[in-house]
């Protein structure tokens, strides 16, 4: 089996002073997919420490520069790497970034990192949103091409039904549960055939409940009162998403062991 981890560390060294090695020797992950690191290569790999092969993308834009990045670290060994995704000026945003592995069984797997803009509706940062998500579209399609198992993993930035928030009646003119996002992510998983890993297994074992939650404002009593978004995300092409046996969010014990305002989405793969 392989476990894939996914999860906005906010962070790379805030989440190690608050828990996050702990949380790894638990888990025994053996691909994990990071968002927001903000750090160097350096220091996220003095932070993984050994056995860590690493595919990372680094904000080189002005004024993006210790604010996001997105990494894939992996127990295998790491193929091939590339961050280029849509239009020249997404590359060096830190947003996304593949990683090719070869799995067990001999079988090439691209692993996706993304970090998606949290935008802000009737703004021009809402229209970069939606450019970087049909830039990922098109770029998923592309890497189907050639048959490869494909996971895009991270932070969508993106509630995709009422049962991804808690308030779902308060947020519907607010990025992140507009009408025009979520119905990208109808097309996502409609007919482009791609497979949201998560409410797959959850409406499988649970039926279609709500949650579970990924996010919670760091504010007031989210956490405690489970006020969250799913915006956290194990995107798999239809084939790996066969191999997927089980699937689940993290969730901190308590709003004090938490190391991120985010949960790790994990999910275990037959391959």
């Amino acid at each position: 089996m392989l476990t894939v981890a996914s999860a906005n560390v906010n962070g790379i060294r805030a989440a190690y002073r608050r828990g996050m090695d702990a949380w790894i020797e638990r888990a025994q992950p053996d691909v994990m997919c990071l968002q927001e690191v903000r750090a160097t290569d350096e220091v996220l790999c003095a932070h993984l420490g050994d056995g860590w092969h690493c595919a990372h993308s680094e904000p080189t834009h002005d004024g993006h520069k210790g604010r996001a990045g997105v990494a894939v670290a992996s127990r295998l060994p790491v193929q091939a790497v590339r961050d280029v995704v849509g239009p020249e000026h997404f590359t060096g945003a830190g947003r996304w970034v593949e990683a090719d592995l070869v799995t067990a069984t001999g079988e090439l797997l691209t692993v996706v990192s993304v970090y998606v803009h949290t935008g802000e509706a009737g703004t021009p940062r809402q229209e970069e949103k939606h450019a970087f998500l049909d830039a990922m579209l098109a770029r998923m399609a592309d890497l189907r091409l050639d048959g490869r198992h494909v996971l895009v993993s991270g932070d969508l930035n993106v509630a995709h039904r009422e049962a991804d928030l808690k308030n779902w009646k308060g947020n519907v003119k607010k990025s992140g549960f507009l009408p025009e996002e979520r119905a990208v992510f109808d097309r996502l998983f409609g007919e482009l055939g791609w497979v949201d890993v998560v409410r797959s297994h959850v409406t499988a074992t649970q039926g279609d409940v709500a949650g579970p939650y990924s996010w919670w404002s760091w504010r007031g009593k989210a956490f405690d009162n489970d006020a969250g978004w799913r915006i956290d995300y194990q995107v798999a092409s239809p084939e790996l998403a066969k191999r997927a046996v089980e699937a689940w969010v993290d969730r901190a014990p308590s709003y004090a062991e938490r190391w991120s305002d985010h949960a790790p989405v994990l999910a275990r793969y037959d391959v």
